[in-house]
């Protein structure tokens, strides 16, 4: 388990994804499929860059925190 997001790798793996934001494996392939999600194809597997996930997070975060 990741203590931190500076322990994660710089691509990130379903596995990894589903341990660092604590949700199941089907949860983890639903985000992978969303439109808005910035999914790396590679072959057959799907992957998620580090920095994009951040960058996903702090756009989904912000976007929450202004709908009041």
């Amino acid at each position: 388990m990741y203590k931190n997001f500076d322990e994660l790798p710089v691509v990130l793996s379903v596995k990894e994804l589903k341990e660092f934001l604590g949700i199941s494996r089907a949860g983890a392939y639903q985000l992978l499929h969303r439109a808005d999600f910035p999914t790396l194809h590679v072959a057959s597997r799907l992957l998620v860059a580090k920095d994009k996930l951040l960058a996903w997070m702090e756009q989904n975060t912000d976007a929450l925190n202004s709908v009041k």
